[in-house]
Parts: C-alpha cells; structure tokens; sequence
C-alpha cells in the first residue's frame, strides 16, 4: 500500500521513538567528509542507524556513515541530534524522502538546526579548506520539498523564506569564530541537483547570478526545516574550486580530502557554535 509522505514521516518518526526519546535543542547534518565530529566531539546517549528505522532513507555516498548520533555537546551539555550522513536528491530517492530527516528532527523537538556541506567555491576570494557562513541560498535548480499536499502538523503552505538562515545564529557563529580566530567567509550557496560536478558555463552563470558556492545538498533541507519551525544556519568547507576556475578536473575523492584536512578547525568552530547556540535558544 502506497503511503503518503505525512503517513512516511509518521511511520519513521515512531520507529524512532521505540529507540529513544531524546529530545535534542538542535540538530546538526554532517556533510562529505565532516563526519568525525560526532565521533569526537559528541558525548553520546544514543546512536540510531539509519537502516533500523522503518522505512527511513539509507545513505549511498562514501563519507556519509548513515547513522543518528543523540548526545551533548560541550561543558554546557548542549543536546544534540547529530545526523552521520544524509541522503541526495542524486541518489534516486523522491524529494519528500531526502527532506524527511529533517522533518523528523523537527518533531523530536529540534528548535534550530546546524547544515554542513562540502561545495565548490565560485567567488574569487573562496580557496579549498575556506569556511563559508551560508548567508542566503538558491533554490530554483532543484525541486521544492514544499511540492505536494501540505503536512498541516509541520508548517503553513506558503512558508516566508525572507530570511531562510537565522540572523541572530549567524551572529553567534561569526562571533565564535571571530574568538577562536578562525577565517570565517560568507556567502550565497545554491544547490544543484548531481551527481555530475557542474560545467564550466554553468559555473559562470551560476557566478553572474551572484552564487558564492554551490553543492548538492543543503537548500532543501533548510527550506524544510524553515517550513517546520525551526531556526536555520549553515556552514560551506569550500573543498576545491569549481569547474572552469580550477585548473584540473573534480572528483569525490579531492571533496574527502580537503573536508579532511579542513576537519580540526571546523570540529572547534561547531563544538563552540553550537554551545553559544544552546543557550539562547
């Protein structure tokens, strides 16, 4: 029997409450390659693979392990919800499923959630291993998450997107990372769909259109989250130029290598955002 997304989402929200009932203040998506802080950084209290709940999408892509990590974070004892992986919209899985998770955070009780992602830096100024503050997106290339009949329990049908990443945590993230004395760029990020890198024309028209970065993940999920309630923010590890700009060809393994290399700063930056994000929620 064919189940609606509401219907899914319920089904995977319950099959996770039979595993935990942590209640997370934030939830945080770890991207390509920007998976250890979990391992690290995270005081766990529950760990929850992605394939022991019901009907929960699985993630395919190498770097992404596929699992939740609930826990806290700090000598506050920040709650977390720390998402090992997520799943592509290039990977083969309908919108609604590639939004899920965040939609799930949403009703474990997530107030705000924290996006990662590994990109390609368009803008002059951004190098491989730049931390890039998403300060607005671009979402036209991809389908919206928001296409179907509307979940009543979420959100209203027509979400304002005025300011899709949350003016006061980026705030506090420019901040942290103005104490820790850590480069901290910003810029406009938008999503494309994958799984193929982008060509050179489309990077230069992806620059005329005043994209900062672009990835493969990311803009959806912070438009579902937006719809659902919650306050949004978002950080770019620029991991190599994009097409046309850099001077030999792009591949996964550079995006790992470069998220890699990036990964201590970016542990400091997170653990202290998230602390100072904790506490004014």
């Amino acid at each position: 029997m064919n189940q609606t997304p509401e219907e899914k989402l319920m089904r995977c929200y319950e099959s996770l409450r039979e595993k935990t009932d942590f209640v997370p203040d934030i939830a945080l998506v770890l991207g390509s390659g920007l998976g250890a802080f979990a391992d690290e950084r995270v005081k766990p209290e529950a760990i929850v693979d992605y394939g022991s709940i019901e009907g929960f999408p699985l993630s395919t892509v190498p770097g992404h392990k596929g699992r939740f990590v609930f826990g806290t974070v700090g000598d506050t004892g920040a709650k977390v919800a720390v998402m090992q992986g997520r799943v592509h919209f290039y990977e083969g899985y309908p919108m609604t499923d590639v939004v899920l998770p965040a939609r799930v955070l949403a009703l474990m009780g997530a107030k705000a959630i924290f996006l990662t992602n590994a990109s390609g830096g368009i803008a002059e100024e951004l190098n491989a291993g730049d931390f890039m503050l998403i300060r607005d997106h671009i979402s036209v290339f991809v389908r919206n998450p928001l296409i179907g009949a509307n979940i009543e329990r979420l959100g209203t049908r027509f979400p304002d997107m005025s300011e899709v990443y949350n003016a006061e945590i980026c705030d506090m993230i420019r901040k942290t990372a103005a104490e820790l004395n850590i480069p901290l760029k910003e810029g406009v990020y938008a999503q494309l769909t994958g799984p193929s890198f982008e060509s050179p024309a489309e990077i230069k028209m992806l620059g005329k259109m005043g994209v900062d970065a672009v990835g493969m993940s990311t803009v959806v999920e912070a438009i579902a989250a937006r719809h659902a309630g919650m306050k949004v923010c978002g950080i770019s590890c620029v991991c190599n130029k994009a097409a046309g700009i850099s001077p030999t060809p792009l591949t996964h393994d550079e995006v790992q290598a470069a998220a890699n290399k990036a990964a201590p700063l970016f542990k400091e930056l997170i653990a202290n955002s998230i602390e100072k994000i904790a506490n004014a929620l």
